[in-house]
């Protein structure tokens, strides 16, 4: 093997390195999301975790899913192996236990719901903008009241 090579080699394997610890490190954010203010004690917290503002606005999928059973005033999940970013939540109080947010003949809301950072909407969901947080490598924790 003449130097070229050696160097290339080790290149490559330098470049594979850097990669993988730079995939380990994006996948080393862990997120705590803990939901208060529930009032009914039953049913489930059912939401959605979004790491842009086109998927939050039904232009994407989420990235995560999250399920928990609501009984208690408070409830908590644990959401591991995110990359590090910015993330927004949206979540309702699935208290009927039927999967979907029940809603008045108007369409508005009569399950009790929450968007990251406590964002409120107004004639709708909340803004990205205002709902966004960062998710740093390592722990995090989001609290989030649901209304």
């Amino acid at each position: 093997m003449n130097n070229l090579q050696s160097i290339c080699t080790v290149i490559a394997m330098c470049a594979a390195s850097i990669s993988t610890a730079s995939i380990a490190q994006n996948a080393a954010a862990k997120l705590d999301v803990n939901f208060t203010g529930i009032e009914e004690k039953e049913g489930a917290i059912l939401g959605v975790v979004f790491n842009s503002e086109d998927a939050y606005n039904g232009k994407g999928a989420p990235v995560r899913q999250i399920m928990i059973s609501a009984d208690k005033a408070e409830v908590s999940t644990a959401l591991e192996g995110l990359e590090a970013g910015v993330y927004a939540i949206k979540a309702f109080h699935d208290i009927d236990g039927d999967m979907k947010m029940s809603t008045n003949p108007y369409g508005m809301p009569i399950e009790p719901f929450a968007f990251s950072n406590n964002a409120v909407g107004n004639m709708g969901p909340a803004k990205w903008a205002d709902a966004k947080f960062e998710v740093k490598p390592g722990a995090n924790v989001h609290a989030i009241v649901i209304k």
